[in-house]
């Protein structure tokens, strides 16, 4: 009589490794409400959203100059391919964003390849991608990067910093963009100063 032995094994999941860069990262707590250098899994059928409101988004930045919600992260599957694909959607109706090098309009899309460089205000993430077996969840690991990764995917230095868009009229008022921007609101002040206390 023959006997069977199973052995359980855990399905590898999918892995999105996104690793940050921002030019201030050094000396302000930017990433402090970011799981760094943990896996964090993620149900698939769930957008992963990014932003600096920690209740509206998945995962937030501690930064006043990043939208609400600045972008999401959605997977799915195609019939003829058994890997997972994920696409960035564009949140942010003020700040511009890239997807290596093609800008994306509020609510636009992206499919995104292996390996991929998203731009949005001064920050750069490179996000590549680990594939997996696991239908129904992937895991996300943030790092931070110590240089611009525009470097790495020799897409060179920007001619021009991402400029925020303040919606402000320069004809009307005569004011540099700078100086139209208004009090902070007050989420953003409470989200900031308590980040700032833990650095």
């Amino acid at each position: 009589m023959e006997v069977s032995q199973t052995v359980e094994t855990e399905e590898l999941m999918t892995c999105l490794q996104i690793q940050l860069y921002h030019p201030q990262q050094a000396s302000r707590a930017l990433y402090c409400m970011l799981p760094l250098d943990t896996r964090h899994k993620h149900q698939a059928e769930d957008p992963m959203r990014l932003g600096r409101d920690a209740q509206a988004c998945t995962f937030a930045l501690a930064d006043p100059r990043v939208s609400r919600k600045q972008l999401s992260l959605q997977a799915y599957r195609t019939s003829n391919s058994p890997d997972m694909i994920f696409s960035v959607q564009n949140l942010s109706q003020k700040v511009r964003m890239k997807v290596n090098g093609s800008e994306l309009g509020f609510l636009e899309r992206a499919e995104l390849p292996d390996k991929a460089l998203i731009r949005f205000g001064e920050y750069e993430m490179l996000i590549r991608r680990e594939n997996g077996e696991a239908k129904g969840s992937f895991e996300v690991e943030f790092g931070v990067l110590a240089v611009p990764p525009s470097r790495e995917m020799g897409m060179g230095v920007p001619s021009m910093m991402p400029v925020m868009d303040t919606g402000s009229d320069l004809s009307t008022n005569g004011i540099p963009p700078l100086m139209s921007h208004g009090p902070m609101e007050m989420d953003e002040t409470i989200m900031y100063q308590s980040c700032t206390a833990l650095s």
